[in-house]
């Protein structure tokens, strides 16, 4: 099976044949793979750049619609929980996409975060393959079927929320005011700082 088929196995596998297999192709083409196959054609980060502002639309339009009464705040929560690295490249490993990757062998060697980092990538340069090749409800699709239905779990769960936000709620909760931070300490270098901070509610510090 030559390459242009293998890939066209997972549009089949997840309901879309492309017209493009130009797009496709790019789709799943990392820049690594680039430098071990010069003139192969592009990589997929300008894919990427359109998949994601794909992404971010549909999913804001439909927390929008299905959260009617939630804040602006909430909502972004919602959708910055959604579209993460995390979620999206989980889902990218549901789908298999790790199967069609086209990396350098260097780079198919690394199976820790920077491989879920190409995996989420190339879930957004999927989006934008599938945009351009056949348009926003094609992209809509894939997307509601992929990721949208784990939207309900997030917010029941408070997955949304981060550890600095569960604590705030958690402070007005109980003693009905606001934590504030004050930093105690700052480590290492410029490009990897470290940061310390007290946590105080009502005047208060709360030990770690």
């Amino acid at each position: 099976m030559d390459m242009d088929q293998h890939l066209a196995g997972f549009g089949h596998k997840v309901g879309f044949t492309f017209k493009s297999k130009t797009l496709l192709k790019q789709a799943f083409t990392h820049r690594s793979y680039l430098n071990e196959h010069k003139g192969f054609g592009e990589h997929n980060e300008r894919l990427e750049f359109l998949g994601d502002a794909v992404l971010e639309l549909i999913v804001s339009e439909f927390l929008f619609h299905k959260y009617p009464t939630k804040p602006e705040g909430e909502l972004t929560a919602y959708r910055a929980a959604l579209v993460n690295t995390v979620s999206i490249s989980g889902v990218a490993q549901e789908l298999g996409m790790n199967d069609f990757l086209l990396l350098s062998k260097g780079e198919a060697k690394d199976k820790g975060r920077a491989r879920q980092y190409i995996l989420a990538n190339t879930y957004e340069s999927f989006i934008g393959a599938l945009y351009l090749d056949q348009g926003y409800d094609a992209a809509a699709r894939f997307i509601a079927e992929t990721l949208l239905a784990k939207a309900e779990n997030i917010v029941t769960q408070g997955l949304w929320m981060d550890a600095k936000s569960e604590f705030q709620e958690l402070s007005q909760e109980k003693f009905g005011t606001t934590p504030h931070y004050e930093l105690v300490a700052e480590t290492g270098p410029d490009h990897d700082k470290h940061f310390t901070s007290a946590v105080y509610i009502g005047g208060r510090e709360i030990d770690s």
